[in-house]
């Protein structure tokens, strides 16, 4: 039983694929609560384009989740300066007293693992969920060993295909993004005439 998973990301913006996956994937492992860690400057993503500020990121998750039973924000990854590592998260969860880190992760991610910060000392700190995505393959045998016994933590969860790619591309050209997104979501966009350019 775990009492909280970890769901870090750029949230850019947050949509309703994040959210439902979150749940499945906690509901799977018994775990009462999703924590949503927004990525202050992500060290895999430097440079990218249409990246909102981390103060709109982390608002736009707070609408997200405003009410809804289960869900929490930590925004410590927003106010660290520098590029964002979850090591360094993993750590200071640990150091405040956190028995166990369990952190869920697509499998678009999956194959990078290995590439990030520490990854040795990321196996020993964090308890690694992956989620399927739709579109992307596990790769397994492409994994160094050390991580491919990985694949006994993959969750099952609902296939759907939104991407936040997807909802700054719509609006970029002006179209609706109703149903990706929580209203609330949609209207802080509009408000604030974020992603106008990201066609």
């Amino acid at each position: 039983m775990r009492e909280k998973i970890c769901f870090g990301g750029t949230f850019n913006p947050i949509h309703h694929g994040h959210l439902l996956c979150a749940r499945a994937a906690a509901e799977a492992v018994g775990a009462g609560r999703v924590v949503l860690f927004p990525t202050g400057e992500p060290a895999h993503r430097a440079g990218q384009a249409h990246l909102a500020a981390s103060a709109h990121r982390v608002q736009m998750c707070r609408l997200a989740i405003e009410g809804i039973e289960g869900f929490e924000i930590d925004d410590r990854e927003c106010r660290r300066a520098g590029p964002t590592f979850t090591i360094d998260t993993a750590r200071e969860l640990r150091r405040q007293g956190w028995d166990k880190v369990t952190w869920l992760i697509g499998a678009d991610m999956l194959n990078s693992l290995p590439k990030w910060r520490e990854p040795e000392a990321l196996l020993e700190e964090v308890e690694f969920l992956v989620m399927a995505r739709p579109g992307i393959q596990f790769d397994w045998d492409g994994l160094p060993a050390r991580f491919r016994f990985l694949r006994e933590n993959v969750v099952a969860v609902p296939q759907i295909d939104i991407s936040a790619t997807e909802v700054r591309r719509r609006v970029g050209l002006g179209k609706s993004i109703e149903f990706f997104c929580p209203p609330a979501v949609c209207r802080y966009i509009a408000g604030n005439g974020l992603y106008l350019g990201a066609e």
